[in-house]
């Protein structure tokens, strides 16, 4: 070999291994600007504090800026349709919910998005556990003593909800079709008048936020009879989860990060390790708790896959309740 042979050979590898060393440099420089985060809700509730809670964790974590981005409307499908159509670059975040991402494609709602292909999944943050809650005039103290009144009273225990097909619809009409007893559904515009008439004993029964009533509570406004996560909640571990009562009940929603389909699998890989940093540290766990929610992880295949799997079971449930908006 000559000598500009050999000099030719060693400059190609050089170069080579200098664009292989950029690009791992450029991956481990992740985030080098602000980063979107857009939350499908107003500012209050339960979104926006948890958006903030990952968001300030993975600002101080990464050294980078994280704005949060209220987009509320449309049953949230107005953010997450904005999170799809985002460049693709982890640049812009989604606090995804399982109303935009799983109930509101269940529902049959007309979408710019397509919550399994328009995505990429990058952890689970929350559990959204759902109280039943009672006015205090029922006599049913647990989950099954709700459901004998029911049969025994066909017709006469009414529940709210904030709308048809919302979440709080859904869970009750899942323990309709699980018992075989009868539930009036009285849907509202909104929360808010749903809580008024439950506090006034105008309806018997309701499927809420645990923040939402945990001021009622403490002054004996309403009862708590049961709660929809799969087990007790740390927040009130005095209150039976109906899957006590109905094995494989589940009426919980939840948040996780997304982003546009086609981020770059090392900036997945590293907002779900400090996602999974998080939840896993004392003080975040305490700020989650606080809110009333249960901390959460998964790796990026897996919220996938509950995506996939919610989205089958709320089809079935509608489908039976025949729900329709």
């Amino acid at each position: 070999m000559s000598v500009a042979s050999f000099f030719r050979i060693t400059c190609i590898a050089a170069g080579a291994l200098s664009a292989v060393a950029a690009s791992h440099a450029a991956e481990i420089a992740y985030p080098t600007k602000p980063v979107r985060f857009i939350v499908p809700y107003p500012p209050g509730g339960s979104t926006d504090p948890t958006a903030r809670a990952f968001g300030n964790w993975m600002a101080e974590k990464f050294g980078a800026t994280f704005v949060i981005d209220n987009r509320p409307g449309a049953g949230s499908t107005i953010g997450h349709a904005l999170g799809a159509k985002a460049a693709p670059d982890g640049y812009t975040l989604l606090l995804g919910t399982s109303a935009g991402l799983v109930v509101q494609p269940a529902l049959g709602a007309k979408l710019s998005y397509d919550p399994q292909k328009d995505f990429t999944p990058i952890g689970l943050g929350v559990y959204v556990p759902f109280l039943l809650v009672v006015h205090p005039s029922v006599a049913a103290k647990t989950p099954q003593e709700l459901i004998d009144l029911a049969k025994a009273q066909p017709g006469k225990i009414s529940f709210g909800s904030p709308g048809t097909g919302t979440p709080n619809h859904l869970g009750m009409e899942l323990m309709k079709a699980m018992t075989g007893a009868e539930f009036v559904h009285v849907p509202y515009k909104g929360g808010g008048p749903a809580t008024v008439d439950l506090v006034a004993g105008r309806i018997q029964a309701i499927f809420g936020s645990i923040p939402q009533w945990q001021p009622h509570l403490a002054v004996g406004r309403v009862r708590a009879v049961g709660v929809g996560h799969p087990t007790r909640v740390k927040s009130m571990p005095e209150v039976p989860a109906i899957a006590e009562t109905l094995p494989g009940f589940n009426n919980t929603s939840w948040y996780g990060i997304l982003g546009p389909a086609g981020v770059p699998s090392h900036v997945v890989n590293k907002i779900n390790g400090e996602m999974r940093a998080a939840v896993a540290n004392p003080g975040f766990i305490k700020q989650i708790e606080t809110i009333g929610l249960e901390p959460a992880s998964s790796t990026p295949q897996e919220l996938g896959e509950m995506i996939r799997t919610e989205l089958a079971r709320w089809i079935k449930v509608i489908k039976s309740a025949g729900i329709k908006i």
